[in-house]
C-alpha cells in the first residue's frame, strides 16, 4: 500500500509516461520527492499497441524518478484510460438480515454484490465498483449505513469496465518493467483527487481531462462519481491540425503547440509572429502570424467541447454541473481554452492546477501532472482509510475496509 513510507503513481499516457514518488512524512502528509518522465511511443489513444516500447518508456520514467528520490520503485498505482473504457450506474437492493434489523458488514457486502449482478460481456472486466450512496428504508443520501437500523438496504453504484485484453496488455507492460501493481485506477478518478475541491464535488462539477489521445469526462455530485465517459479525440489532433495548417513536420508542430499554442490570439498581440520550420530538406523557416495558429486551433477546441457537451446532455447530467467545469490534462495548458469552454457550456470554467501535495510542487503543479499526482493522492487516501499510521500500524477499521474492498 505504502511500502517503506512511499507511494508511487504511474501515468502511462499517449504522449508521456510519468512516474511520481511520494513520501509520507512524520506529519502524515505527502511530499513528492521523485519525478520521472519519458516520451510514450507504444500507445495509441491510451491503449498499448507496442509492448516493448511501452516497457522502455516505463523504465526510463521509473529510473529518472528513482534517481531523483534516491529510492527504488517496487510497486505503483497505475492510471487507466482508452476508448475501451465503459461505465454505467447500477442499483442493489436487499432485505436486512438479523433479528434486530441492524445493518452489518455482511449486509453491506451483500447489497454491493447484488448491485454488480448485471450482464457484462465476456470480453470485459470490472475495474471499479464505486458506491455513490446507500438508501435505508427510502432514506437516501447515506454514505455509511453500518450500525443503522432498517428493513430494506439499497445502494447506488458506479461501475467501470474495461476490455480484458487492453487491461491485460497494460498489466503485462508494468510487470515486465519490474513493478508490482497496487491498483489499476481510472484516470478521471485519479485526477479528481488532485484538482477538484470538496465543495465542487458536493455541489456538482464536471472534470474534463484532455490528454494526448483522448478526452476523458467525469461528473461528480454530492461527493460521489455519477458519470464517466471517454471521447477518442485529444491533443494529438491539435498537433496534426497545426502540422497540416502550417505545413510543418509533426514534431515541430508539437513544439509550436507547446510554446505558442493559443485558442484565441492574446489581446494586443495581433501582430505577434512565430517561426515555423518548413517540410523538406533545405527549405527555410517561415515567419507566420500567431493569429493564424489560433485560427487553426480554435475549431478543434470547439469540436471537442461540443462533443463533450452533447455527450453530457444526452445522458441528462448537465443539471449536475452546479459549480461548473474544471479542465485538466496537458492540453489544458493552451492559452484561452477556458474561454472557449465557457462559450460552449455557458458555465464557469477553470483550469485544474494540481494541489494537495508538498515537496517538488513546482515540478508537478500544472494540469499535465494531474493524473500522476492524483494516483499518489489516491494511494495515500487508501493508506489513511485503512487505519495506517507512519509506523504502519493497522486497526479494526482497517481490517473492516480491507474486507469490504474484497466485496
Amino acid at each position: 500500500m505504502a511500502k517503506n513510507g512511499y507511494i508511487v503513481g504511474l501515468d502511462i499516457g499517449t504522449k508521456k509516461t510519468t512516474a511520481l514518488i511520494g513520501e509520507i512524512t512524520e506529519e502524515n502528509k505527502v511530499e513528492i520527492i521523485g519525478v520521472g518522465t519519458a516520451e510514450s511511443r507504444g500507445l495509441r489513444k491510451g491503449v498499448v499497441v507496442n509492448l516493448e516500447t511501452t516497457v522502455e518508456s516505463i523504465k526510463r520514467a521509473q529510473e529518472e524518478a528513482e534517481l531523483m528520490a534516491g529510492v527504488e520503485i517496487d510497486s505503483a498505482y497505475i492510471g487507466l484510460s482508452g476508448a475501451h473504457i465503459k461505465s454505467f450506474n447500477s442499483r442493489g437492493v436487499i432485505a436486512v438480515s438479523g433479528k434486530n434489523r441492524e445493518i452489518t458488514r455482511e449486509d453491506i457486502k451483500r447489497v454491493i454484490d447484488q448491485s454488480k449482478a448485471v450482464s457484462i460481456p465476456p470480453d470485459r472486466e470490472i475495474i471499479h465498483i464505486i458506491p455513490q450512496e446507500f438508501v435505508v428504508d427510502e432514506q437516501d443520501g447515506i454514505k455509511d449505513p453500518l450500525g443503522m437500523s432498517g428493513i430494506k438496504l439499497e445502494v447506488n453504484v458506479h461501475i467501470v469496465t474495461g476490455a480484458i485484453t487492453s487491461v491485460q496488455n497494460l498489466k503485462t507492460c508494468i510487470t515486465r518493467a519490474g513493478i508490482e501493481i497496487e491498483e489499476i485506477v481510472l484516470n478521471q478518478i485519479a485526477a479528481s483527487h488532485s484538482v477538484l475541491t470538496h465543495d465542487e464535488m458536493e455541489l456538482g462539477v464536471g472534470l474534463i481531462d484532455i490528454g494526448g489521445g483522448t478526452t476523458e469526462i467525469a461528473i461528480f455530485e454530492r461527493g460521489s462519481l455519477w458519470y464517466t465517459s471517454i471521447i477518442p479525440i485529444g491533443g494529438d489532433n491539435f498537433t496534426n491540425d497545426i502540422a497540416v495548417g502550417l505545413r510543418t513536420p509533426i514534431p515541430e508542430a508539437e513544439k509550436i503547440k507547446k510554446k505558442y499554442g493559443c485558442v484565441t490570439a492574446p489581446l494586443g498581440d495581433e501582430q505577434e509572429t512565430i517561426e515555423v520550420p518548413s517540410v523538406g530538406k533545405g527549405k527555410k523557416a517561415r515567419i507566420l502570424s500567431r493569429q493564424l495558429l489560433a485560427d487553426i486551433i480554435y475549431p478543434r477546441a470547439e469540436e471537442i467541447f461540443r462533443l463533450v457537451d452533447n455527450d453530457i446532455k444526452r445522458t441528462g447530467f448537465e443539471k449536475s454541473l452546479n459549480s461548473g467545469i474544471v479542465l485538466t490534462g496537458g492540453t489544458a495548458l493552451l492559452e484561452g481554452l477556458e474561454d472557449v469552454a465557457e462559450e460552449i457550456f455557458d458555465l464557469p470554467v477553470r483550469r485544474g492546477d494540481v494541489s494537495g501535495v508538498g515537496g517538488l510542487v513546482d515540478r508537478v503543479s500544472t494540469p499535465d501532472y494531474a493524473t500522476a499526482v492524483g494516483l499518489v493522492l489516491y494511494g495515500y487516501k487508501k493508506w489513511k482509510s485503512r487505519g495506517f499510521s507512519r509506523e504502519g500500524k493497522k486497526g479494526f477499521w482497517a481490517k473492516f475496509r480491507d474486507w469490504l474492498k474484497e466485496a
